[in-house]
């Protein structure tokens, strides 16, 4: 969907700079995308659907057999390519969470998999043999392995954390994901570009309290009504929102909804704060007991 162009020197643009008393610029917070997603899909995995219409289009004129083989092979190459897209964004996610679990399923390495099947056949299909269709099989398969990797094969998490508790946060943090991913869903239904910034600065607060929760589990507990209900809340009114503002373009609802994110964007930042100032007074409470324990034990500890 084409979008216009919006910014500081467009029409209906606002300036990305505040303007201090003095007359000093200062950024803007809304420039603060820190943990904002971006698609990992690019212009290498797209251009995977290609091979398969292609081969698909030269069969139509090789009889019944070479038609089937055809569709076949072309049949695996696009699902591989579906395939591949799920699996890079899979991958992205799992390497910006800080406690993650492997994939359940290996979806770059299927992907793989599948090129090479598709390959064999079409291989097959141009000159019958096996060791012919394998050589290419093999091929296909290990040049899509090195083009693109494999698949993450272990769970990742904080050291010193039992697995039930990464167990506990890896599930609420997904949870999490899923409503932030509907709120964006919904939004971009409304066709405003400026909404949709601002729904993604609300989406980079939110991620960074996901982050401090990864780092410490022990966060989870006074921080999960706001991974469930206040989440769960601004996606069914971002949802109605959007239902509305699409039909009518209300301006009104345009307003409320925008102090809605910014009441959401301050609560969930001044959480995370308070998440990260309990965890610093933890620290200090734990170095102000091993100085102590040092000093009966007679080690003089300089303070300066």
């Amino acid at each position: 969907m084409a979008q216009r162009y919006g910014g500081k020197y467009s029409p209906d643009g606002s300036s990305d700079q505040a303007v201090t008393s003095n007359g000093e610029n200062v950024a803007s917070k809304g420039n603060s995308f820190r943990n904002a997603k971006v698609d990992p899909v690019g212009a290498r995995a797209n251009t995977m659907f290609v091979p398969g219409g292609v081969l698909l289009l030269l069969s139509l004129n090789d009889g019944a057999t070479g038609l089937a083989l055809g569709g076949v092979a072309a049949a695996l190459w696009t699902g591989a390519a579906f395939l591949l897209r799920e699996g890079l964004r899979a991958e992205v996610a799992f390497a910006a969470r800080k406690v993650a679990r492997k994939p359940a399923l290996p979806r770059k390495i299927l992907a793989s998999i599948l090129t090479g099947a598709g390959a064999a056949l079409a291989a097959w299909k141009a000159e019958p043999g096996i060791l012919i269709a394998a050589v290419y099989g093999l091929a296909a398969m290990g040049l899509h392995l090195t083009a693109f990797g494999i698949d993450p094969l272990q769970d990742k998490g904080v050291e010193g954390v039992d697995d039930f508790q990464q167990s506990r946060v890896a599930r609420a943090v997904d949870e999490a994901e899923a409503y932030l991913s509907a709120m964006r869903d919904a939004a971009l239904r409304a066709q405003d570009r400026e909404l949709d910034a601002r729904v993604e600065r609300f989406q980079s607060v939110a991620r960074e309290m996901f982050r401090t929760i990864e780092e410490d589990p022990r966060d989870l507990t006074g921080a999960r009504k706001y991974l469930t209900v206040y989440l769960q809340g601004a996606r069914d009114a971002t949802i109605k929102f959007a239902d509305i503002f699409a039909r009518s373009r209300d301006a009104g609802a345009r307003k409320d909804y925008l102090a809605l994110l910014d009441d959401l964007e301050k609560n969930f930042a001044a959480r995370t704060q308070k998440m990260l100032l309990e965890d610093r007074s933890d620290l200090t409470i734990e170095i102000d007991v091993l100085r102590d324990r040092l000093q009966r034990e007679g080690v003089q500890l300089d303070r300066n």
